[in-house]
């Protein structure tokens, strides 16, 4: 007998729950909601364009100043590839369309807004303690995302501007 994959065990579905609570309040420009969701010493690191922080004060500083309020833009759309849980860890894959039509400056520090219609690949890889969330790690193709914004010439370079992204969204899974 196989177990439907929506089925969850009541802890991987506490931290589905958990994440899903922080993203929202990260969507809702709620940073106290956000700071509740994590533990006392978290970390973030958005990796293709190093900012984030690590330690409570750096991590509410980032929130605050990067992130809560310019998280994306209003047409901003979610695609859920996948989502795998363990015990400590929660990793998705998501394909974000946005138009970039205001200043983003954890995925693009020091970018004034291009007007141009985006679609990249993201993975996050969320850790738990304690019902907490630990930390969040992001990756994604910020050579395809500065290439869609005209930002980068990818002629003569191995650089996949859109076409891995809408594969991905267009096949709805992992």
């Amino acid at each position: 007998m196989s177990i439907p994959m929506e089925v969850l065990s009541p802890r991987h579905q506490a931290i589905a729950d958990l994440f899903d609570a922080h993203m929202a309040a990260e969507m809702n420009g709620d940073l106290e909601g956000t700071m509740a969701t994590m533990d006392a010493d978290p970390h973030l690191i958005n990796m293709a364009s190093g900012t984030g922080g690590v330690g409570t004060a750096w991590v509410r500083d980032f929130y605050a100043h990067d992130l809560i309020g310019q998280f994306f833009p209003a047409d901003v759309e979610f695609i859920l590839i996948s989502r795998t849980i363990n015990d400590e860890r929660l990793v998705d894959e998501w394909v974000i369309r946005f138009t970039h039509d205001k200043v983003i400056t954890h995925l693009l520090s020091g970018v004034a807004p291009t007007g141009r219609r985006v679609e990249v690949a993201f993975v996050v890889v969320v850790g738990v303690q304690e019902d907490k969330v630990a930390y969040e790690h992001v990756y994604w193709d910020q050579a395809g995302l500065l290439a869609q914004l005209g930002l980068l010439d990818p002629t003569g370079l191995p650089i996949d501007t859109t076409t891995a992204a809408r594969l991905l969204a267009a096949t709805g899974k992992g």
